[in-house]
């Protein structure tokens, strides 16, 4: 009887925590097509450039421990 009485409480707690979730995800300020777009070239271009820097910075360092060993 008290197995019976535990699953009734996990499903309440589960049913409940999503529920929360819901809530809490209708408060949520979500970009719009646009932003969003504008975002991820930001997110991109951010990455390339700093890829492109470090590996400069590689063979910079590279070349001069070559130069020294």
């Amino acid at each position: 009887m008290a197995n019976k009485d535990e699953k009734q409480k996990l499903t309440t707690k589960t049913t409940s925590y999503f529920k929360g979730v819901r809530s809490e995800l209708k408060k949520v300020n979500w970009p719009t097509r646009k932003e969003l777009t504008n975002y991820t070239i930001v997110v991109l271009s951010t990455t390339l450039a700093l890829t492109i820097i470090i590996w400069g910075l590689d063979l910079v360092f590279k070349g001069l421990l070559s130069a020294i060993v």
